[in-house]
């Protein structure tokens, strides 16, 4: 079964900036287009960020030029670096594949921003 760990998550100010890591344990990892996932109180999970297996990247409109996701094949491992931090970017962050196929979901980390 596929394990999905992350880690990173915390209390910042407006502005601030955090890095969000996630290991997977799966030998197929690098044959995967990952994905940072979030859920906000009360709204849909939604896919912030993906990373193909070559390193094309893509970003929801509200993170671009914030948000930046990568990935380290050797040490399957996801990130996700933050700047720029908003209060409307609290939420749970999760990793997973882009369209979320992997059916166990981690415990995701939890990113809150206020002042």
């Amino acid at each position: 079964q596929v394990q999905l760990v992350e880690s990173g998550g915390g209390r910042v100010q407006p502005g601030g900036s955090l890095r969000l890591s996630c290991v997977v344990s799966a030998s197929r990892f690098r044959i995967w287009t990952m994905g940072w996932h979030r859920q906000a109180p009360g709204k849909q999970r939604e896919l912030v960020a993906s990373i193909t297996p070559g390193g094309t990247t893509n970003y929801v409109d509200s993170v671009k030029g914030r948000f930046t996701i990568s990935r380290d094949n050797a040490k399957n491992t996801v990130y996700l670096q933050m700047n720029s931090l908003k209060p409307e970017d609290t939420a749970v962050y999760y990793c997973n594949t882009r369209g979320g196929d992997i059916t166990s979901w981690g415990q995701g980390t939890q990113v809150t921003v206020s002042s």
